[in-house]
């Protein structure tokens, strides 16, 4: 039985990176009310300890904040990818890594999207603790902090002392003009608290009379009148009702927003038939061409001689250089990721600007089926080249003077076999609803986050993207956020 239910002008789906940044903005005006819907836990989990520790992930088995997929990396290797799922969503539960996309990410972009429209908005959202000048905020809502050199953990000061020995370039400033080379990584750090956009936005919003968040409820399907939005059906703890509104925004992730998209009748037509779904709107873009960061991990034995350290962020310095980055992770998987098990403390190395594209689709027309993900990694040479190079990198920093004190590689095979063993995904998917300029019929989005063929529903996170970018995608989703919370105050004035 689905009960009716009072409505919104606006309903969030999704708590997450964007759907609190996209609540607390659009409820700034007290005449538009606002529900956010959260699939995951609520109030309680911001506050928990676990969620606010930004030394490890709680994203393991067992996690009361991850939501976890199976996926398909290359025809042949099968692995998980898991998505935060709880208020604050996966910026709630990653590696606190807060850097910008660059300006030639942005190049790719539709123009209103150029690096120059953009950069206010990035400026406007952090408030960064060590740089200021024309390319950094100082009283936004997100604290933007890196390591200082002094509290370095072993393993990162090595790699620094490594990649210079190495003769690249030293980079600072990640966030600033660009340029490549090894320097420290922006953190959203807040004292000893990872601070995400459920802590630095949606709390300080919490008691606005017109902003309403209900946690542990999923929805189920967006509801139209013809082609017009006119809610979603949602589900509570085996309770279904219908909540009318104005406007929809989907902010439910990159895996979630298309899924929800295809059981309401958008996507794909035949593939949407193929599952007896109806058509609302036929839109190819749905689920498909995504892309993400293919990362390959060289695993290696500490040296007795180095230091065991559990209290720095799971990232401190990386290098970037071409169309790789190189991460020395401060710890073992199994430190890091709680009760992952995974002993062998590695060097990750991730190809940022990859061909490879994937797809999400249906297996069925149950909601609560897990979506097929296939990412298609390493299917060209191109990147298989890029990341056989990447590897042959990695090796050579772990063979420096600064790191060969300390560790001891366990393979030093550099080749498509060996690339392939240690495959794994960066969880930076991007662009399965990408947004396109007027003269691409392709995009599923236009400029301003808005579907194209229906009306009232907005897309607002990493879904809209037209490609990931060759950064960590977290701070490029909140500044999407905000331009496009932007984009819908203009429109109702």
């Amino acid at each position: 039985m689905v009960e009716p239910n009072r409505g919104a002008d606006v309903v969030v789906v999704g708590g997450g990176s964007s759907g609190c940044v996209v609540a607390a903005r659009l409820s700034e005006d007290p005449e538009r009310s606002v529900l956010l819907v959260e699939s995951g836990p609520g109030y309680r989990a911001v506050h928990d300890r676990r969620v606010r520790d930004y030394r490890a992930l709680p994203v393991g088995p067992g996690s009361d904040y991850a939501q976890v997929y199976g996926v398909e990396l290359t025809p042949g290797v099968a692995s998980t990818m898991v998505r935060g799922r709880v208020l604050g969503g996966s910026g709630a539960v990653n590696g606190v890594y807060f850097v910008r996309g660059t300006r030639a990410d942005f190049d790719r972009w539709p123009q209103a999207w150029s690096y120059e429209n953009v950069l206010p908005a990035f400026r406007a959202l952090e408030r960064d603790i060590d740089f200021g000048g024309p390319w950094h905020g100082s009283s936004g809502p997100i604290p933007v902090r890196r390591q200082r050199s002094d509290r370095l953990s072993e393993i990162s000061e090595a790699f620094l002392d490594a990649a210079l020995e190495r003769g690249y370039p030293e980079e600072p400033d990640k966030n600033g003009a660009g340029g490549g080379g090894v320097g420290p990584v922006p953190l959203n750090i807040d004292g000893d608290v990872r601070l995400d956009t459920a802590m630095a936005y949606l709390l300080p919003a919490w008691n606005r009379p017109n902003l309403t968040v209900e946690s542990d409820t999923d929805v189920v399907r967006i509801l139209f009148s013809g082609s017009r939005v006119v809610g979603v059906e949602v589900e509570t703890a085996g309770v279904r009702r219908i909540v009318h509104a104005g406007r929809v925004v989907l902010a439910a992730g990159p895996v979630e927003t298309p899924v929800l998209l295809m059981h309401s009748g958008i996507g794909v037509a035949d593939h949407l038939m193929d599952n007896g779904i109806s058509v609302i709107l036929d839109s190819p873009g749905v689920g498909s061409n995504f892309s993400d960061h293919p990362q390959v991990t060289l695993p290696y034995r500490p040296r007795e001689s180095l230091r065991r350290d559990t209290t720095s962020p799971p990232i401190e310095t990386v290098l970037n250089t071409a169309d790789i980055e190189i991460r020395p992770y401060t710890a073992p998987p199994a430190v890091l990721v709680p009760r992952s098990g995974q002993q062998d403390q590695v060097l990750g190395i991730g190809l940022m600007v990859p061909e490879g594209r994937g797809d999400i689709r249906l297996r069925s027309a149950d909601r609560g089926d897990r979506p097929r993900i296939e990412y298609r990694y390493a299917q060209s040479e191109s990147d298989r080249r890029a990341m056989r190079q990447g590897q042959a990198i990695g090796l050579d920093l772990l063979h420096s003077p600064a790191l060969s004190r300390l560790v001891v590689p366990l393979y030093e095979e550099v080749s498509d076999r060996c690339m392939l063993a240690h495959l794994e995904t960066s969880y930076h998917l991007c662009g399965s609803c990408r947004m396109g300029g007027s003269d691409d019929a392709s995009a599923v989005v236009d400029e301003r986050g808005e579907v194209r063929g229906v009306e009232g529903l907005t897309i607002a996170d990493t879904s809209v993207f037209p490609s990931v970018p060759s950064r960590g995608p977290h701070a490029t989703a909140v500044m999407v956020a905000e331009r496009i919370s932007t984009f819908l105050t203009q429109s109702r004035r």
